[in-house]
Parts: structure tokens; sequence; C-alpha cells
């Protein structure tokens, strides 16, 4: 069963890559055709996208990204390298290695026992395709997956198996523009975790709204991110709201601040991510 589950989650990700580098033939015509349509939205800078809705062919995208979270009896500090590209027409894939390094605080009475161990988090396969870009309606979708193989923690991986599991997240995304400068948009789908050694799957369902206003005739953003995810009858919520500013043509900043509706888990966050495209032009 471990197995099989396995072959089948990599093998789904990896068909978006074998199809990106069989279809992707260069173009070797003097006059270019014209690219397909494009819709500009505002992309959650949270849990965002693997790129762009509507990707063009050659676009790329570094990202870097570091927060904090207070999870009550310890601290959790965050980094994240990705690196995302379009081979073909709205086609994105995506790498990403998160790290994650955790620091008790004044709180905690024991924390030898409550503090995580610090750990490279995973390696993370996504793909991500439009398969809807409607101008009449200012509406795109995409369907995508993303499979994590989660790594041991460092403390252990020493005595241990480098890969401790792996978690499978097919997702759907519907984004819409409303006039001129409103974005709303949801990113949803299931998340499958197994865990090597372990009978059974840990399952759980998200949901991500994200509600934008773009300042016109520029890149800069403001909005609210909420993060959903429902796992055995309980239901986690954060407000995330949010600013995009850019600093040049090719490079932005995102500011992210994370508000718990509930404070079980945790408390406030802050998060901040570098986006940097390579060879962006103003369309």
């Amino acid at each position: 069963m471990k197995r099989t589950f396995f072959l089948s989650a990599f093998i789904t990700t990896l068909s978006f890559t074998a199809y990106a580098q069989e279809t992707a033939i260069p173009d070797t015509s003097q006059q270019q055709a014209p690219k397909p349509l494009k819709l500009n939205h505002a992309e959650p800078l949270y849990i965002d996208l693997i790129r762009d809705l509507g990707a063009h062919k050659g676009e790329k995208e570094w990202n870097i990204g570091a927060g904090m979270t207070d999870n009550l009896g310890y601290d959790r500090y965050e980094f994240l390298v990705e690196y995302e590209w379009a081979p073909i027409d709205r086609l994105g894939l995506e790498i990403e290695v998160p790290v994650s390094v955790y620091t008790t605080n004044s709180k905690d009475r024991r924390p030898e026992v409550n503090r995580p161990s610090d750990r490279i988090e995973s390696l993370k396969l996504a793909a991500q395709y439009t398969f809807l870009v409607n101008k009449r309606f200012n509406t795109s979708m995409a369907l995508g997956t993303i499979t994590e193989f989660e790594l041991t923690d460092l403390d252990r991986i020493r005595r241990d198996d480098v890969f401790q599991g792996f978690l499978f997240n097919p997702f759907l995304v519907a984004a819409k523009k409303w006039g001129s400068n409103f974005h709303s948009l949801i990113y949803t789908g299931p998340r499958v975790f197994n865990h090597f050694g372990h009978s059974g799957l840990e399952t759980s369902y998200e949901i991500n709204t994200s509600a934008h206003y773009m300042i016109p005739n520029s890149r800069n953003f403001v909005g609210l991110e909420v993060n959903k995810e429902m796992q055995g009858g309980h239901m986690d919520m954060v407000l995330r709201p949010q600013m995009r500013l850019v600093i040049n043509e090719g490079l932005m900043i995102g500011i992210v601040t994370g508000i718990p509706v509930t404070k079980e888990r945790e408390r406030m966050s802050t998060f901040f991510r570098l986006i940097y495209e390579p060879g962006h032009k103003k369309h």
C-alpha cells in the first residue's frame, strides 16, 4: 500500500514535467506566434501559486521567504527557497525547500518535551496547469498537484532514514477579477500524508481564500488571505493581512501578518517574501 501510493503520487507530479518536455518545441519561425490570453490576478503571498495563472512559456521566478510564529511554548522560524518556471504556455512547475528552526520562549516550562526538532521540512515538487482563461468573466482556473518528500529531524537523520514520509496534495484554483482593481481567489484541495512505518494515512482538507485590491497602474496590492485547514472534525483558521510592494520592475517584497482565529496552537506570526522575476517585462 505504501509503495503503491508513493509511486502514484510521484508519477502524477512528474507526468506534468514529462508532458512539458515533450511538447516544448522550439519556435524556428522568424515571426513569433501571439501569446495566449493571460489575465492579471493578485496572487496570495503565504500559500502562493505554483506560477501565475495562464503563465507564458519562459516565465520564471525566485522566492526567498522567512517568517516567525509564536506556537505558545516555543517559537518557530521558517525559511524557504523556491524556484518557479513555465516550460510551456499555461504550465507552471516549482521546486521548493522549506526549513524550520525552533526556539523555546519564557512561557515554556518543559522545553525539552514541547519544542520540536529543527529540520529541513521536505523536498517539494509541484505542477499547475491553467485550463481556463475567460476574458468575458475575467476568470481563470487551474488544476495542480504538490508532492512533498518529508525529511527526518536533523538530530535523528544519522540513525533514521532520510525520508520519513510523503505528502500528496492535489488542488483546484479559481480566480476572478472584479472591475479594474479588485481580485478574489480560492485554492482548495485534500492533503494526504503517508508516514513510513505507520499504518494508514493522515488526511486533511484545506480551503484558502483571498481578496486583494490592486493599486491602479502598478503591481502593488493590499489584501487579506484566509487559510483554513480541517482535520478530524477540527478546523484551524488564520487571517493573514498582507501587502506587496514593487521595488523595481523585476523585484517585489511581500509582507504578511498572521492572526489565528483560535489560539489553541499558535499566536501571532509574521512572514516576508522576496520575489525576483528574471527578465520580467512590463506588459
